[in-house]
């Protein structure tokens, strides 16, 4: 048996994702009959009210198990302000709860994250005797790595770093699992995995949206925060990191933790070499117009917020010395796509004339169209040797009765376990803070130059030249991994 306490109940996270995913893993019966989830919120109403509203926004896909499950749904009204109201909750959470494993998950915004905890020290409900005790955090955790350090302190008064679970959804991914069991578990990559035979590391993560209704929070975070900060510095880990002494969650935060520790440190002078930023522009788009950041709801006419940022940095070790890391990452882009792609050395004394600029790729795509593609050179059919561009691919919807999107179904899973090895621990979540702390102070000052861009183009030009002056360039992919053109508009 197990107790959900969930923070923040009522709010689009938890009827869009978190109650899903547990009604899938009651569906999939990964939850003891006698569990409990109890939603806390500071609107009034009761455990029924509550249950009927979960019951109209929650998709049934296994009608026969919701009855049983709505049954384990309860609610509790708390002003979380006030550390004594946390009492409340002790009789809701039953009279064996001391026995239990609890789960308490704040799906709240980030000012509420000490006052929760302060409540549940105050009702001694991160203490653990018999039962665990895990407080599983959203993002985003801390603004800069001052305010990261403060709550890891604040938390760690009274709550142990192995109770503490930073949640990452990206981290969910079955792609970004899988990288650690393709690179590991396959020694013709792992044997190549090094600056000996990779060229460059592109990492690309596109949306095709807007700020929408979300323009209060993007425009204070920005990208970089929003994106890079977590998403993506935890997928470059899970890229690079030195084969752990063991699968499990000290071994493989150990390695994250190394890596993250090696990327070279910002200067300015790099910073203005290295690092592009910009905003989306208005375009018109066939009959749609679409609009600029600036004329977007709720963001300021001045605000040097970034909606795209584009970068090159190295990790200083032995591994991946002298290897350039390219990381893409924007809004109103052409496509919502997420990829890792590795591009392999071209041969130094090619025996044939090879036509195409691209050498062998191996691109691992993390959404949509999930799966692996490897692309390499073979001779096209007639005479002579001309050459061409071929594909091998994998696609996850092949497994089809054993493929899994939902990210959140698998990290609930994971702390309802007690497995922290997809979880974000203290020290990387610093180490990401101040690797990016230096690009936000040089936007803030005013010297970084943000780049407009049209709404639905790849990036500001400048994002180009930053890697075609290496003699490299950027992938453009297409929602289907394997479509080979070069350019996918909206």
């Amino acid at each position: 048996m197990s107790l959900f306490v969930i923070f923040g109940a009522t709010g689009d996270l938890v009827s869009r994702k978190l109650m899903p995913a547990l009604y899938s893993l009651h569906c999939l019966n990964k939850m003891g009959a006698e569990s409990k989830i109890i939603g806390v919120g500071r609107t009034k109403q009761t455990g029924q009210q509550y249950r009927d509203k979960m019951s109209e926004s929650l998709q049934k896909e296994c009608p026969d198990h919701w009855d049983d499950f709505v049954n384990l749904i309860d609610y509790q009204s708390i002003d979380i302000k006030d550390p004594k109201n946390f009492m409340n909750l002790l009789p809701k959470l039953g009279e064996n709860y001391k026995k239990e494993d609890i789960i308490f998950y704040l799906a709240i915004p980030p000012q509420g994250y000490k006052q929760v905890s302060d409540g549940l020290v105050y009702a001694k409900l991160n203490q653990h005797s018999h039962g665990g005790r895990r407080l599983v955090i959203e993002k985003p955790f801390g603004f800069d790595l001052q305010s990261a350090k403060d709550l890891n302190n604040h938390l760690h008064n009274h709550w142990d770093e192995e109770q503490i679970y930073r949640i990452d959804h990206y981290l969910g991914k079955e792609t970004v699992q899988n990288l650690l069991v393709f690179r590991f578990g396959n020694e013709i990559f792992e044997s190549l995995w090094n600056r000996r035979y990779v060229d460059y590391i592109e990492i690309s993560s596109a949306e095709d949206i807007s700020v929408a209704n979300r323009a209060a929070y993007f425009d204070r975070a920005g990208t970089i925060r929003d994106m890079v900060q977590n998403h993506l510095l935890q997928v470059l880990a899970m890229v690079t990191l030195e084969p752990p002494n063991n699968f499990n969650a000290l071994s493989v935060r150990n390695e994250t933790v190394k890596v993250l520790q090696n990327l070279r440190p910002w200067t300015e002078e790099s910073l203005k070499e290295n690092v592009i930023l910009g905003q989306y522009a208005s375009n018109q788009l066939g009959e749609k117009k679409i609009l600029g950041y600036h004329e977007e709801a709720g963001i300021a006419p001045n605000s040097r917020t970034e909606t795209f940022a584009a970068m090159k940095f190295f990790i200083d070790n032995s591994r991946w010395t002298g290897v350039p890391i390219y990381l893409r990452v924007g809004k109103r882009l052409p496509h919502r796509v997420t990829e890792v792609i590795v591009h392999f050395h071209k041969t130094p004394h090619p025996a044939f004339k090879i036509n195409s600029k691209e050498g062998n790729m191996l691109v691992i795509r993390i959404q949509p169209d999930e799966g692996i593609l490897l692309k390499f050179i073979m001779k096209k059919p007639g005479n002579g040797f001309e050459t061409t561009n071929v594909n091998m691919d994998f696609h996850y919807q092949d497994l089809k009765e054993n493929f899994r999107t939902n990210a959140y179904e698998r990290l609930l899973m994971d702390a309802l376990i007690g497995d922290a090895t997809l979880y974000a621990r203290s020290d990387a979540v610093e180490q990401c803070w101040k690797f990016v702390d230096p690009i936000l102070q040089w936007r803030d000052s005013g010297k970084a130059p943000i780049h407009q861009y049209k709404a639905g183009s790849w990036g500001p030009e400048e994002a180009d030249k930053l890697v075609e002056k290496q003699g490299h360039q950027w992938r453009y992919p297409c929602r289907n991994l394997s479509d080979e053109e070069n350019y996918c508009s909206l």
